[in-house]
């Protein structure tokens, strides 16, 4: 099936929603930086949420999360664990290769926190 209906355009936005749902719902993880330290924002090559920062190179998506994880997890496997399902839910809900995603673990959470 040939046809040119037209083309898709999927907003830089919508990979931060997918990102920020899928790392928050990630065992371990307690909750996303209120804002992203140390932003380069270039000319809108990168789009920013809430402890999300998304560039398309190349047709390519580049991550990198910050987070607050949970005091007692295994930092290196919930940042695996994270970087899988992220890179998954980007390909399979948007169709896009994934570069990189990295991880920030930028704080454990005290008792307080959730």
């Amino acid at each position: 099936m040939d046809e040119n209906l037209g083309k898709v355009t999927i907003a830089p936005n919508v990979l931060v929603t997918i990102v920020q749902k899928t790392a928050s719902s990630t065992p371990g993880a307690a909750e996303l930086c209120d804002g992203v330290p140390g932003v380069k924002r270039l000319l809108g090559l990168h789009t920013v949420g809430q402890g999300v920062e998304v560039s398309v190179i190349d047709d390519q998506v580049v991550v990198n999360v910050y987070l607050i994880a949970r005091r007692g997890v295994d930092l290196m496997q919930m940042g695996w664990q994270m970087q899988h399902k992220v890179t998954r839910a980007i390909e399979d809900i948007v169709g896009m290769e994934v570069r990189e995603v990295n991880i920030h673990v930028e704080d454990v959470a005290t008792e307080l926190q959730s």
